[in-house]
């Protein structure tokens, strides 16, 4: 999964894709370099970012997503939290729903989910972006993920969602510390094992707690550090990695997962 920011803030990439025509230029890159999936984003969810309204993410998404649809075969992935945005996104050629809130914040989202036939990515998230980089860690992190993405999964199905749109995600870096980040991609095999039915995305790309193990690299000298941790995650379960860097994430990957079935 390619991500293909259209924000003005995003922490890697705010700004450089910001139009329609570096919009499409960036997913065209990405698709030349292996993605299988393209997830665009119109609002940042790094910590301290500041919401903005459904009418400006829509201004920045759906002629990004109609764009594509047109003219490119790939999937095609929204990152929101909003329902206005998520029927839009849908209407416009979105076959997937990202969620960072897992429904917290809105879960008429799984509604336009289930109307559409469409995917639903639940990603696992404490408190706000606003917010989330000021609170307390909490004990015994994978069970609170599995606790509250079981509790998006029942919203989902009562919702009318099939068990078969739901990709889980353990949401690294939205809430946790540095060691619980470590934590969650050491224990993902058990993780894995607690949603067998469920495939897993697994987001590490670039994150800040790749640069503080990296005695505080900046977010542009973040690759090495981010391909470590996909091959961990890849080696403990992971089905799906949304990352900046797709070339080296899906040689990365290839090479992985080659490890990963000779073991199994």
């Amino acid at each position: 999964m390619g991500v293909l920011n259209v924000t003005p803030d995003s922490f890697s990439d705010g700004g450089q894709f910001y139009t329609p025509e570096q919009a499409r230029a960036r997913a065209e890159q990405l698709i030349e370099e292996g993605a299988d999936i393209i997830d665009v984003g119109g609002e940042s969810t790094r910590p301290g970012s500041e919401p903005v309204t459904s009418e400006e993410e829509l201004r920045r998404i759906v002629p990004v997503v109609e764009q594509l649809a047109k003219n490119m075969e790939i999937v095609i992935s929204v990152d929101t939290t909003k329902r206005e945005v998520a029927r839009a996104a849908l209407q416009a050629g979105a076959e997937i729903i990202n969620d960072i809130s897992a429904l917290r914040f809105d879960f008429y989202i799984a509604d336009e989910v289930a109307k559409a036939g469409a995917g639903l990515v639940l990603m696992h998230s404490r408190g706000t972006p606003a917010t989330m980089h000021r609170l307390p860690p909490v004990p015994e992190i994978l069970e609170v993920v599995t606790r509250s993405l079981r509790s998006s999964i029942a919203m989902a199905a009562q919702r009318g969602v099939a068990a078969r749109q739901i990709v889980l995600d353990p949401g690294i870096g939205f809430g946790k510390s540095l060691e619980q980040n470590v934590e969650l991609i050491a224990g993902l095999a058990e993780f894995a094992h607690r949603f067998h039915e469920f495939p897993i995305l697994v987001g590490t790309s670039r994150k800040s707690f790749i640069g503080r193990l990296l005695d505080g690299a900046p977010v542009e000298d973040r690759i090495h550090g981010t391909m470590a941790s996909i091959t961990a995650a890849v080696l403990n379960g992971a089905d799906i990695v949304r990352v900046h860097d797709v070339r080296a994430a899906r040689e990365t990957v290839r090479v992985a997962d080659a490890i990963r079935r000779a073991a199994h």
